[in-house]
């Protein structure tokens, strides 16, 4: 793997002469914050979830006990946290551009979240992405609760989607590239035609078919083919 790849290694790159779909990761890929970490800081035990989360996205801990644990420390917060923490948040650099190439060649666009519709709807509206898939916090009189609504976005579900989508928009596997940073978009990248590692942990690293190690997702567009 390179630091500053020019094009991807795999004999069967994806195409942009073709429809494909690209799915990626939203916490520290598409945007530069983690957003559990943000209400963590609102909360204010910002520094006791931010240790979990470094643990969990280098796959130290279970995903989905980590995420219920951090969870569990945001019970109070009032629903008006989502509009402060959306208006912190910032688009890693390159990421609206790579979404509007990948358009222009009539690509779609996915985002899978461990993160909260709360604020990744907002995004999806922003960036004009075509499929979301995040998990929903619960809430009672305007108050999160400290839980999780339905089941967790985890590795597994991740992947679940990236297989969806393509099908649903009529893509081969071979024009698919999921790009992510953390542990549980492993079995995503593993299973897309160009799985793309993006200031990613060590493991993600390791299991990625070439790894992105500047924030710059325009990048991206470098290693597909245009043949």
């Amino acid at each position: 793997m390179t630091d500053e790849p020019l094009q991807a290694s795999n004999e069967s790159t994806p195409t942009l002469a073709r429809p494909g779909i690209l799915v990626m990761d939203v916490d520290s890929t598409l945007i530069d914050q983690e957003v559990i970490d943000e209400l963590g800081v609102a909360a204010g035990v910002g520094g006791q979830i931010a240790a979990v989360t470094a643990r969990a996205m280098a796959g130290e801990l279970e995903f989905c006990e980590a995420l219920r644990e951090r969870v569990k420390l945001l019970a109070g917060l009032p629903v008006s946290v989502f509009d402060e923490v959306y208006h912190r948040i910032t688009f890693t650099n390159g990421a609206l551009d790579l979404i509007d190439a990948l358009h222009q060649h009539g690509w779609t666009v996915g985002v899978v979240s461990g993160g909260f519709h709360e604020v990744v709807d907002r995004l999806v509206q922003d960036a004009h992405i075509d499929h979301a898939l995040a998990n929903r916090l619960e809430v009672v009189d305007g108050r999160l609760t400290g839980r999780v609504l339905g089941e967790i976005v985890c590795k597994t579900t991740k992947l679940h989607a990236l297989q969806a989508w393509a099908r649903h928009d009529g893509i081969a596997v071979d024009q698919t590239v999921a790009v992510g940073d953390g542990a549980n978009d492993i079995p995503m990248i593993k299973a897309a035609g160009l799985g793309v590692a993006f200031c990613a942990k060590p493991k993600v690293q390791l299991a990625a078919d070439i790894a992105i190690n500047e924030r710059d997702l325009r990048q991206v567009l470098g290693l597909l083919s245009r043949d």
